[in-house]
């Protein structure tokens, strides 16, 4: 039953660390990308690709699939509370989106340690299909003081 208290303690943590992020989060909401789950090591953010989007090939312009990929990133590293930042990051395209597509971009903390963490982000479109995996190295900053 603690296990439970526990969990649920750091589901809200993770819950408020969202509410904090999204308060302050410009990029996300021009975009309108919904952050749809947060929890302790782990986040997952969709966003539906515009024409605003796409790239003279008339495909999603990676630059946008790299953001949402690293917007999931960025909440799963941060819902433990304190800032995190990506220290690196690391994207492998595999497929091309296409304007109306709706991409869900599902991050997943892989270790944390110290300072230190490394999570795997997938890009999923609708179908289910792999977009582009993401690896990204994040740093938690020290407080100011």
């Amino acid at each position: 039953m603690a296990g439970d208290d526990r969990d649920g303690e750091a589901i809200d943590r993770a819950r408020r660390s969202a509410a904090r992020m999204h308060a302050g989060d410009q990029a996300v909401k021009a975009l309108q990308i919904s952050i749809d789950e947060v929890g302790p090591g782990r986040a997952t953010a969709r966003m539906r690709v515009t024409a605003d989007m796409t790239n003279g090939h008339g495909i999603a312009h990676g630059g946008y699939v790299f953001l949402l990929a690293d917007t999931a990133f960025a909440y799963a590293c941060n819902s433990y509370g304190p800032v995190t930042v990506a220290q690196a990051c690391e994207i492998t395209f595999l497929r091309p989106a296409r304007e109306g597509d709706e991409l869900t971009a599902s991050a997943a903390e892989r270790v944390r340690m110290e300072r230190t963490g490394i999570y795997d982000v997938s890009v999923r479109d609708a179908g289910g299909h792999v977009i582009a995996e993401l690896r990204g190295h994040s740093r938690t900053l020290q407080p100011r003081t």
